[in-house]
C-alpha cells in the first residue's frame, strides 16, 4: 500500500518553495545554514527562515510567485541560533539528533511512482494517487476523466467527481507528505527546507541510497555535533547527499518528488 502526491499538491508546493530558498542560500555560500518552514493557502504564503545569510524579500517573493502564483508573501527571517552556529564552526559536524532508516523501494512503490509521473506529465495540476495491491485510486484535478479511465481501466478515478485542487482549495505545509517522498523509510526527520548539515536531509538521503544499493534496510543514529555516524565520517555523508541533490538539479527539484 502506497500513496503518492505530485509536485502541484499544496504540501509539495510548500516543499518546493522551501527548497527554492535553500537553493538561493547555496548560491551565496558554499555551506550555508538554513531551515525554512512554509505554510501556504488561500492567497497567502507564510515563510519563516532561520538562516546564516540574508535572502532579500524580493528574491523570496519571486520564488513564491514563480512556483505558486501571485500570492501575498509574509516572510520572517531570523539568524540561526548562536549555539548551533558554534557547533558547526570550523568542521562538518552533524547538525541535529535523530534516528534514520533506509528501506529498499518495493515494486508496488515503483509502479505507483511511474503512474503518478505519467499522469502529471499530461495533467500538471494537483493530484494524489494510491495503490493497494490491485486497487488503484486516482484523484487528479483538472483532468479528463474519460481519458484517465481509458488509460487506467479498473481504476477508481475522482470518486467525488471533478475538482479544481491547488492552494485555493487546501492549505499546504513543509514536510507533510513524507510518506509520499520516502515510502517505508519514513522516520522523524523532514527532508525539505534545510541545508546539508542537517541530518534530516543528509542522513536520510544517505540511508536511502545505501538501502537501494544493498537491497536491505539500514538504520543510523546520531547526536548533534557527531563527526562520525556508525563509523562513517559525517563529511562523507554530506558529500554523498550533496552529489545526489546536485544531480537532481537542486533542492527545489528534490522537493518535487522526494526520494521515491
Amino acid at each position: 500500500m502506497f500513496e503518492k502526491v505530485n509536485p502541484r499538491h499544496p504540501d509539495k508546493v510548500a516543499d518546493r518553495i522551501a527548497g527554492a530558498l535553500v537553493d538561493l542560500a547555496y548560491r551565496f555560500q558554499e555551506n550555508p545554514r538554513i531551515a525554512v518552514e512554509v505554510l501556504i493557502g488561500h492567497g497567502v504564503c507564510h515563510i519563516i527562515a532561520e538562516t546564516s545569510i540574508c535572502i532579500s524579500r524580493d528574491e523570496v517573493t519571486a520564488a513564491v510567485h514563480r512556483i505558486a502564483g501571485n500570492l501575498e508573501v509574509d516572510y520572517a527571517e531570523v539568524a540561526q541560533d548562536a549555539h548551533l552556529s558554534r557547533n558547526q564552526s570550523g568542521r562538518i559536524r552533524c547538525g541535529d539528533n535523530g534516528i534514520f532508516k533506509g528501506v529498499p523501494v518495493t515494486e508496488e512503490q515503483k509502479k505507483l511512482s511511474t503512474i503518478a509521473k505519467a499522469i502529471y506529465e499530461k495533467y500538471p495540476f494537483d493530484g494524489k494517487y494510491i495503490l493497494n495491491g490491485d486497487r488503484l485510486i486516482i484523484c487528479q484535478s483538472n483532468a479528463k476523466r474519460k481519458e484517465l479511465k481509458a488509460e487506467y481501466p479498473g481504476a477508481e478515478i475522482n470518486p467525488l467527481g471533478d475538482w479544481s485542487g491547488g492552494t485555493d482549495v487546501d492549505s499546504g505545509a513543509t514536510n507533510r507528505k513524507l510518506g509520499s517522498d520516502m515510502a517505508d523509510s519514513v522516520t522523524g526527520g523532514g527532508l525539505h527546507g534545510k541545508d546539508l548539515s542537517k541530518a534530516d536531509v543528509s542522513v536520510n538521503i544517505y540511508a536511502w541510497l545505501k538501502a537501494q544499493e544493498t537491497g536491505v534496510p539500514v538504520e543510523y543514529c546520531c547526536a548533534i555535533g557527531d563527526e562520525c555516524i556508525d563509523g562513517i565520517p559525517y563529511e562523507e555523508i554530506v558529500k554523498t547527499a550533496r552529489a545526489f541533490i546536485n544531480k537532481l538539479g537542486g533542492f527545489e527539484r528534490f522537493a518535487e518528488w522526494g526520494l521515491v
